[in-house]
């Protein structure tokens, strides 16, 4: 989608400026890796996007969008470690703990994890609510009640059959849990003006985010390993549970298209240009990365 690139750039611009302030080291070599592999780089443009609806600056959701970006990158390091899926590719490069070892992998993600709310702690340009607000958004959907939990549930889900209802908790809390919390950052920054709409925004990022899961769980099956970036099949291998293996490929589909028109349902309700929010929308369920 050539109309993200611009803010592809600009983030990829932001994460390296914050990562060269870093002391040099084995740990933040391993720290750049990663976080400046590239990717799709979708939550810090959720970030942006939500903010451009409501005019807020750019410069004013830097920060917002490289912290949502280091938690991320900081989850498929550790995501990638032997002790959960294992993987040797991502984003078409060898994974952290193969380049440079499984310790400073681990260490690699514990300090993103870091770097993200010291990025928001610093800011200049956000208040110092709005800071608390962030903060405390980022923290409760990376950890324990978002994120970290869904991670968890998938390695208990891993050689298991699992319902339907069971799978899209695991996916709301793995991946829907900080698709949300990027809509929000960008929310935040605006003030109150965006403060009537955030029903409709979590409303959007929960279809986004769930057909953001199912998408990645077709492509483990359609996708090709030289576009994706990483193994294809990974998730038969590792006997994970998937909308596909549950419901079929073909339902899994028309299930993307149903949120996706779930998404857009919701953005109509707000009175503002959210046409690059329904385009971004049918990216997700599009792609082929």
């Amino acid at each position: 989608m050539n109309s993200l690139k611009p803010l592809q750039q600009r983030i990829d611009s932001f994460l390296t400026a914050c990562i060269s302030q870093i002391e040099a080291s084995k740990l933040q070599q391993a720290m750049e890796y990663s976080l400046l592999a590239g990717g799709k780089r979708i939550r810090p443009i959720l970030v942006y996007l939500t903010g451009q609806m409501f005019n807020c600056p750019l410069s004013k959701l830097d920060e917002a969008a490289a912290a949502i970006e280091a938690i991320h990158t900081y989850s498929l390091i550790h995501d990638d470690l032997p002790a959960m899926d294992n993987d040797d590719l991502r984003r078409g490069k060898p994974t952290c703990h193969i380049q440079f070892g499984e310790a400073q992998a681990i260490l690699a993600g514990d300090a993103l994890q870091s770097l993200a709310f010291s990025i928001l702690a610093k800011s200049k340009l956000i208040d110092d609510e709005t800071k608390i607000n962030m903060i405390t958004e980022l923290a409760h959907a990376s950890g324990v009640n978002g994120m970290c939990l869904g991670q968890s549930l998938d390695l208990q889900a891993t050689h298991q059959s699992i319902s339907l209802e069971h799978l899209q908790k695991i996916h709301c809390y793995k991946t829907g849990a900080l698709i949300k919390t990027a809509i929000r950052l960008g929310a935040f920054a605006c003030g109150e003006i965006a403060k009537p709409y955030q029903l409709m925004l979590d409303r959007y990022a929960e279809a986004i985010g769930l057909a953001f899961q199912i998408q990645d769980d077709i492509l483990d099956i359609i996708g090709e390993q030289s576009i994706m970036g990483k193994p294809q099949g990974s998730d038969l291998t590792h006997e994970k549970s998937t909308y596909p293996a549950l419901i079929g490929l073909d339902s899994a589909v028309k299930l993307t298209q149903q949120l996706y028109q779930q998404a857009i349902d919701s953005l109509k309700q707000i009175p503002y240009n959210n046409q690059p929010l329904q385009e971004l929308a049918g990216y997700i369920i599009n792609r082929n990365s």
